[in-house]
């Protein structure tokens, strides 16, 4: 989806990007929102896709199977699985596409 060139946002644009989104990501489930910055000018969650890792599970996490950028915890997940998880993508990822996949989200902690 395309966002609007004007600086001001209609009511009925910011529906049709809520919509998008609603259908786009998995906004219902316990996701700590995108975990990879889309490598120029690829997109994450495509890659991940392609590399065949939707639904890859590790432990209590598992790979979205709405968007691929997305882990998704699906009950009793601990921090080690999810961190397993991201390695794992990463390593698939370069092995296929030479493409090194950074991550969004901030990794804390021992």
């Amino acid at each position: 989806m395309q966002f609007p060139e004007s600086e001001t946002t209609t009511k009925s644009e910011l529906k049709a990007m809520r919509d998008q989104r609603i259908k786009t990501q998995p906004l219902s489930e316990d996701t700590c929102g995108s975990v990879f910055k889309n490598p120029k000018p690829e997109y994450a969650g495509d890659l991940i896709e392609r590399a065949g890792l939707k639904g890859y599970r590790i432990g209590g996490c598992s790979i979205s199977t709405k968007h691929a950028n997305f882990i998704v915890n699906e009950g009793g997940a601990r921090s080690v699985d999810i961190e397993e998880l991201i390695k794992h993508v990463q390593n698939i990822v370069k092995a296929k596409f030479d493409v090194d996949l950074e991550t969004e989200v901030r990794i804390i902690g021992e």
